[in-house]
């Protein structure tokens, strides 16, 4: 199930929702006060990276234990 941040434009509470495909926005409701008064928001995303043993990333080696020759 997708991900979908949301912002209630009544009290202000940001949260996040795990919301079924075809699932319907006017359902939801805000969590802390209760009011259907809410708006999805974007969203940002982390992108992880791997590192070597010496603490630095290397993009030719996904593992982190290739040599370094």
């Amino acid at each position: 199930m997708p991900i979908y941040s949301y912002v209630c434009k009544d009290c202000g509470e940001k949260f996040d929702l795990f919301i079924r495909i075809g699932g319907k926005d006017d359902e939801l409701i805000c969590k802390k006060c209760g009011s259907k008064n809410i708006q999805k928001s974007f969203s940002s995303f982390g992108v992880g990276s791997s590192s070597n043993k010496d603490g630095g990333s290397d993009s030719s080696c996904p593992t982190g234990t290739c040599s370094l020759s």
